[in-house]
């Protein structure tokens, strides 16, 4: 499918998280959960639920439904190939769910995770498929659920 605002659309992905059991899973003694979010993601929850005045569990669970989104869409933009990673192997602080300065949420993924990105996708042929690679996420929280959606596109 090709679209002049988007490109090629590679894949597509979509994550709900249920907040409540997403801040239990937080709060156990002994979680490894908080180390799978980057430094700057979990300073980014702290700061937005100190002006929203929330949880910063909400914050981290709705990065967390955009990193799910973001293997989901990786997994399908590879057709049949395998993927690279699963659940267990997938380096979740390399996937960093991130606003930039307006709020606008954005991917940003370590040189090595972009790297196996690239080699993992099918090839067009072209010297600049490597380059050519965006992201678009959309989250959302609300009541009791946190959404993303997630394309991974080839940009025109």
């Amino acid at each position: 499918m090709e679209d002049p605002v988007f490109g090629q659309v590679l894949g597509l992905g979509h994550d709900l998280v249920d907040l409540k059991e997403f801040g239990r899973q937080l709060a156990m003694p002994g979680t490894r959960m908080t180390s799978l979010f980057s430094a700057r993601e979990r300073r980014q929850a702290e700061q937005q639920a100190l002006l929203k005045h929330d949880d910063p569990s909400t914050h981290l669970a709705v990065r967390w439904a955009g990193k799910e989104s973001v293997l989901k869409a990786w997994s399908q933009a590879l057709g049949p190939e395998p993927s690279p990673y699963g659940l267990d192997d997938f380096p979740w602080s390399g996937v960093e769910i991130l606003d930039d300065g307006r709020g606008r949420p954005g991917i940003h993924l370590e040189s090595s995770v972009e790297a196996r990105l690239h080699d993992s996708l099918p090839s067009t042929g072209s010297q600049v498929d490597w380059v050519q690679l965006c992201w678009h996420i959309a989250l959302s929280h609300d009541g009791p659920v946190a959404s993303a959606v997630v394309l991974l596109c080839r940009c025109a």
